[in-house]
């Protein structure tokens, strides 16, 4: 059997899976729960003190993108950090580790960018008894509006100089928790290594409006007929924080830094997409709060049996594996020459292929053939540019072959070279998995 057992940042956890700082962690009966259910670790929502009180909105404080049969595309909140009482989830937290103590335990921490703010904090959550501390450096709306959050994530000197006190008067392990409202990733997490950090995690939430009432003409949601930007999540930021973790695990000025991947992760193909791209651990939060914590032993179970299946013994096996097939468009090979296939054993007719095709790309699948509904590709077409893949509604009905050594694009009339590669059909399943 695979081991799953992590050590991340010198913090260990008998699988990846963590919970992220959110409602799922916001007392000890939820991380208990979580705890029972198989959760390999949890970053305790975050804690503050210092400042004016934290009052959250009664009103909604939760929005959502949905697909017309109502699955989760898209997450929206506008939650505050932890509006109780900083000794009573300090207390929580200790209780919590003593009763777990295999679990891994990390305490998320936002306060004033003031040096003694933090110098005073630190030494109440190393007294927990916790493993490590996550600097919230991303939350996009509230505490943002107060000086904190990603008004200092997206000001690098802010992260050194805060993560810097952090090590100075804290011997736990430091996370630095980036926001992606930023144009270049790399530029804050470079800062986190140079204050001394020992890991980062990202992506925090996108500041986001998720619409308008199309009845009152007011944002929604709303709280008395105002709202406010809140911060975007679910597994349609996926896409985004696999390309800023994989820019964070290319960059020279950050090799080697321990990256926890958050954003999307609802299964354990998403787990395996961050660990490939270098994470170390992932963590979880909108898919927790739609379907409950016991999703995590479905995702410890498929990352096990891929482990198995893979011949892999231990997360470190395939980690990162995936980081040196990233590269920059100008270093694609533009010899490689893929057509699209149609399998009509399979094929139901929809015909969704030829209008996508036909309508706004390459009019490379026909729709009729001896007066008959027939869809076939047309080589001399295509540019195997995947279109036809992405919109077929019949898993692997439609695939990508590449060309092989010696045959003829008949659109260019090129002869693929004897150095192109061995022959290799492509295939849109994520579930499936390659030899």
């Amino acid at each position: 059997m695979a081991n799953l057992h992590t050590t991340f940042a010198g913090i260990t956890s008998p699988n990846p899976f963590w919970l992220a700082s959110a409602p799922p962690t916001d007392k000890a009966y939820n991380v208990n729960r979580a705890f029972e259910a198989g959760w390999g670790g949890v970053v305790w929502k975050t804690l503050g003190e210092a400042g004016p009180p934290i009052v959250n909105v009664s009103g909604p404080r939760y929005g959502a993108l949905l697909t017309p049969d109502r699955r989760m595309l898209g997450f929206n909140n506008i939650e505050l950090i932890t509006d109780r009482d900083l000794q009573l989830n300090l207390d929580e937290i200790a209780q919590v580790k003593r009763d777990w103590p295999d679990r891994a335990m990390v305490v998320s921490l936002m306060v004033p960018c003031e040096e003694q703010s933090w110098k005073a904090i630190l030494p109440r959550v190393a007294d927990t008894g916790a493993d490590g501390i996550e600097l919230n450096f991303g939350c996009p709306h509230g505490m943002s509006e107060r000086g904190m959050g990603a008004a200092v994530g997206q000001v690098p000197e802010y992260i050194e100089m805060v993560t810097a006190w952090c090590k100075q008067y804290s011997k736990l392990p430091v996370i630095v928790k980036l926001t992606p409202n930023i144009t270049d990733i790399r530029q804050p997490a470079r800062a986190a290594k140079k204050g001394g950090a020992d890991a980062v995690s990202l992506i925090n939430t996108i500041s986001s409006i998720m619409g308008v009432d199309p009845k009152t003409l007011t944002m929604s949601p709303s709280t008395g007929g105002h709202g406010s930007h809140g911060g975007y999540c679910g597994p349609a930021v996926k896409p985004i924080a696999l390309n800023m973790v994989a820019q964070i695990g290319q960059d020279p000025l950050t090799a080697g830094l321990p990256i926890s991947g958050i954003g999307g992760v609802g299964n354990w193909r998403d787990a395996l997409d961050y660990i490939a791209l270098g994470a170390g651990t992932v963590q979880v939060c909108t898919a927790a709060m739609v379907y409950g914590f016991k999703i995590v032993q479905e995702m410890s179970d498929g990352l096990s049996n891929y482990m198995d299946e893979m011949g892999f013994a231990s997360i470190d096996d395939f980690r990162g594996r995936a980081l040196p097939t990233v590269t920059e468009w100008r270093h694609l090979n533009l010899n490689h020459i893929t057509k699209a296939v149609i399998n009509q054993d399979s094929c139901i007719q929809c015909g969704r292929c030829h209008i996508a095709c036909e309508d706004t790309s390459h009019q490379a699948i026909t729709a009729m053939k001896g007066g008959k509904r027939y869809f076939e590709v047309k080589e001399d077409e295509c540019v195997g540019c995947n279109l036809c893949v992405v919109v077929c509604p019949v898993p692997e009905c439609i695939t990508l072959r590449d060309l092989r050594p010696g045959e003829v694009d008949q659109r260019t009339g090129r002869t693929v070279s004897a150095n192109h590669g061995d022959w290799t059909t492509h295939t849109n399943n994520p579930g499936r998995v390659a030899a």
